[in-house]
Order: structure tokens, then sequence, then C-alpha cells
């Protein structure tokens, strides 16, 4: 069985912001939509936040029509969040969330036509029995990408595809595929597991069990851990941190319940040796498949962009009965830009600019008798 991680940065449509040439470009747009959600989302506005309600609004674009900015979209579906005057002043007319029905939208447009097809080169050339896809938009996309994109490459379907919508309001989830012989058997949400009163997984931390043709169990993990994109590092920090505690627990329950073969993967937005994964990677006996001898890392231990030390962020992490059937096991890169100057890995020809590129992030996988 091949099993493996891809962050696919999802697969037709994007939220705008995110689908600049460089994160910096939508990174404070994304900073400033959450900061207008979070204040809309009080029971009660004060002077400051109305003050602040429409200083971010005219920000995003969306202070002289709801519909008015590139970014995002203010919808008022029942009652009334702000009232325009002629004189083109602002006035916050709802004295907090319970006197309107609303909220705010990021804009989405195409994901670049190329891209999407190299997406699917990568997912037909890494030929994954068992394939975890981080950030993809949602289980229709994932099935039209399936029965109309990867046939058109010359690569059969998944059999099965799984996602379950999961916290993230900006369309970027985490799914299972599996080839057929792979069944999916059960499926376990974590959606709403908190701590002191807040959801702790950024997405969803789903449990999908797998039968594979020779009769043997795989439980599936699939992880998106908080960025470090927008917000105080700090905090950051403290989200992953709380997130690897919770996967900690769900694992180590699972071992209790005489699971063997198990995997935790996805992009844990963080380093092996990094504090908030240190409750997942140090204080389980999970084994990171990069570590394994026959593991190949192509002469850059890392996933994401440049591939160096600090941007090793996608995982394959295994439990000990498991790490003990990989035969092999390796970085997909032909789908991530390489740069020019010199190019550093082997990239597909379609790709003549980043705009091209699959995903910023490269494909973790691992060969396993199961």
């Amino acid at each position: 069985m091949r099993l493996a991680s891809y962050n696919a940065e999802n697969l037709f449509q994007r939220a705008r912001a995110m689908n600049q040439e460089t994160w910096a470009e939508g990174k404070e747009v994304l900073k400033l939509h959450a900061g207008l959600n979070r204040i809309l989302g009080k029971p009660t506005y004060s002077g400051t936040d109305k003050t602040k309600i429409v200083e971010l609004m005219n920000e995003l674009g969306i202070g002289k029509k709801d519909d008015g900015g590139d970014w995002a979209i203010l919808r008022q579906n029942r009652g009334d969040l702000i009232s325009r005057h002629k004189n083109g002043t602002i006035e916050v007319v709802a004295n907090g969330r319970g006197d309107w029905i609303g909220w705010v939208d990021l804009k989405y447009e195409a994901v670049n036509e190329t891209a999407t097809r190299m997406t699917a080169q990568v997912v037909r050339d890494l030929a994954a029995d068992v394939l975890g896809v981080i950030e993809a938009e949602n289980r229709p996309s994932l099935l039209r990408f399936c029965k109309d994109v990867m046939p058109a490459l010359g690569s059969n379907p998944y059999s099965h595809v799984m996602l379950i919508d999961g916290n993230d309001d900006r369309g970027i989830d985490v799914a299972i595929m599996t080839r057929e012989g792979y069944d999916i058997r059960s499926i376990r949400s974590h959606v709403d597991d908190e701590e002191d009163g807040n959801r702790i997984f950024s997405r969803d931390c789903p449990e999908f069990e797998v039968t594979t043709p020779a009769n043997n169990r795989l439980t599936v993990l699939v992880n998106h851990f908080k960025s470090k994109g927008f917000g105080s590092q700090a905090e950051s920090n403290r989200k992953r941190k709380g997130q690897a505690r919770r996967v900690k627990a769900i694992y180590e329950d699972l071992r209790a319940r005489g699971c063997k073969f198990i995997a935790v993967l996805g992009d844990l937005n963080d380093t092996p040796d990094s504090d908030p994964l240190g409750p997942l990677i140090r204080e389980t006996d999970l084994k990171d498949v990069s570590t394994h001898d026959q593991f190949d890392n192509g002469g850059f231990p890392g996933t994401f962009g440049s591939s160096g030390p600090k941007n090793k962020i996608d995982y394959l992490l295994l439990s000990p009965e498991l790490i003990l059937r990989v035969s092999r096991g390796g970085i997909f890169r032909k789908g991530v830009w390489p740069g020019v100057r010199p190019q550093k890995w082997e990239k597909y020809d379609e790709m003549e600019k980043p705009v091209h590129a699959a995903s910023d992030h490269a494909a973790i996988w691992a060969e396993i008798e199961i």
C-alpha cells in the first residue's frame, strides 16, 4: 500500500486573497476579514466596535457597496448592519449580533487551469492507494476532480472520496481518497472538540478507518494545524500546541482500544523540533516516516516552498507497528515551483511560471506492507 499526504491548496476555486503569487499579497486581507468577523460576532457592539467595523469595511473595499471590493462581500441576509448615507458616511445601525443576520465572505476565483492540471498530474504520478488531501474546498469538487480531471490525464479516479466540512470559513478542508479495495469503513469527526470553550481544530481531525485488501485495518487521522500566516506568533503557537495535545489524546485513545495501524498525516505547519508539535512528536510513540533509513528526501529536508529545514511542515507520523512495515518513502516535488537560478528539482514541463505550480507543498509518501 502506498500512503501519502498532499496539500493541494484547493482544486478549482480559492479565496482571491489566498490565490495570489505570494502569500504577502493576501495576508493583510485575511487579517482584516478575520478581525471584522470577530467583532461582528459580539452580542453587543460598543461605540469603539462600531468605529472599527466601519474602518475595516472601508479597508476591505465594502464601505460604499456590499459587493464593492476586490476581496470581500458583505452579506446582510436579514436586518441591517449598516446604513449608507447620501453624504458618503456609514452608520452601524445594528447594536449587536442579534439585530441582523449576515456575515462578511471572502470572494473566490478560479484556480489557474494549468495549476489544476498539474495537481492532477501530481496525484496521478504519486499513485497513492490512500491519499490524505489537505486544502480541498469541498467533496463535490473532489469528486469532479476525480471523475473529470484525472481521467483526462490518463489516471483512474479514486473509488472512495470523503470530506467533512470543518471549521474554516475560507473553504479549506481535509479529506481522504482511496483506491478500489481500500474501503472507508467508518468516519469520526472531531470538528466540535473544545478546549476552554473554544473549538480546537482549525479545520477538523477526522478519523477514517480503512480496510486493506489484506483485510488489515488502518486508522488515518488527517490534519491541517493552525498556520503561521496571520495573528500573533504566540497565539498561533498556542493554537497549534492545543491541536497537537488533542491529536495525541485521540491517538492514545485509539491505542488503548487496540488499534495497531495508525497514521497521523497532513500539514502541521511547524517543524519537528518546535515546541507546539512537542506533545505529538516527542510525547508519543509515533514515528516520523522521514526518519526511516529508506526514506529519500531528494536532498531537501523540507516539504514547502524552498524546502529548507524550516519548511518541513508536512508529515506522515506512523504507529510503531506501522513504521515497521515501511519499505521505503520519499517526497514528490515535481508540482512545486523549483526556482530558476538554479532550478532546484525536476518540475513538470508545463509549469512555465510560479502560478502554474500545483501547490507550494510537496507530497510525502511511504510504501507499507499492510
